[in-house]
């Protein structure tokens, strides 16, 4: 069995919270934005009355400076230019997506440059326009208006939150009809840089990201295969990953230095996820340097 190795090169970027003033300038840049925010998991923290509510889409994330896209972590998304046209001058956040399901073909374009093929069926998302004025719901009356301007831009809708018991059942819906879940966005929300107190995501099952540090010989049925990952979240946890795995992936593992996406029961009183089990190398993350 051979293993591929990549190594990963951290690089930090400045972290700089955006002022109104600079952000409206004419010609952005990347540099402007402030690190992305970050939802954490909602667990009833208040009334979702006080939150705006949409559909967490599963695609890649990308952030427009208002002249090219970017990934989560800084690397240039190469779009081709007429998938890009009509784009406002100004800095946005949002998803890359294609549909249920299309996950990967949205990573392999993000990937992939300008190849034309694969940019046809996806379109950019937007939740956020960090450089607008305002709370999130003033923001979003801000940036509900670039909805449909270009065959590729749209505007994930987001509705008010009432009681619980609606939300479970909007959750509910979702997941029926292939999606992954909702995210709760304050109303009343400032842009966070990084992990912020007003965003959440709302799953049947909590997700997060790991890096693999090493892989681990399978015993058994799985000698000479890969048994488990040694991974390590972004907070430094480490723990190990056995179950989740296919058989060609027990064969052919995730390379050492890239992330992975696990499901997890919540955590232990250490910190380590409880019944961790793989989900998928997170491709997209393969565009940065650095991780989330």
């Amino acid at each position: 069995m051979s293993l591929f190795a990549a190594c990963v090169r951290l690089v930090i970027f400045p972290s700089l919270l955006l002022s109104f003033a600079v952000a409206q300038a004419a010609s952005p840049s990347l540099h402007q934005l402030p690190n992305p925010e970050l939802a954490s998991v909602w667990q009833a923290q208040a009334s979702p009355a006080d939150y705006l509510v949409s559909e967490k889409l599963d695609g890649v994330r990308a952030r427009w400076d208002g002249q090219r896209l970017y990934s989560r972590s800084g690397m240039v998304i190469n779009a081709p230019s007429w998938f890009i046209a009509g784009f406002p001058n100004e800095p946005l956040e949002g998803e890359l997506w294609a549909g249920y399901g299309s996950f990967e073909q949205v990573s392999l374009a993000a990937r992939g440059g300008t190849d034309a093929e694969r940019w046809r069926s996806i379109q950019y998302w937007l939740f956020d326009a960090p450089a607008a004025l305002g709370d999130f719901e003033q923001r979003y009356q801000h940036f509900q208006a670039f909805d449909g301007i270009t065959p590729y831009l749209k505007v994930i809708p987001q509705q008010r939150g009432t009681d619980i018991k609606s939300l479970q059942q909007q959750l509910d819906d979702i997941v029926s009809r292939g999606g992954e879940g909702l995210i709760l966005h304050y109303r009343k929300a400032p842009i966070v840089a990084g992990r912020s107190p007003y965003v959440f995501k709302f799953k049947p099952v909590d997700d997060a990201e790991a890096k693999v540090l090493a892989v681990l010989p399978g015993k058994g049925k799985y000698n000479g295969m890969m048994g488990a990952l040694l991974v390590e979240m972004a907070n430094g946890v480490r723990f190990k990953i056995g179950s989740g795995f296919s058989d060609q992936q027990r064969q052919y593992p995730p390379a050492i230095g890239s992330w992975i996406t696990f499901e997890h029961n919540g955590f232990t009183a250490s910190g380590k996820p409880r019944f961790a089990r793989f989900v998928r190398v997170r491709l997209d993350y393969q565009l940065s340097h650095d991780a989330p």
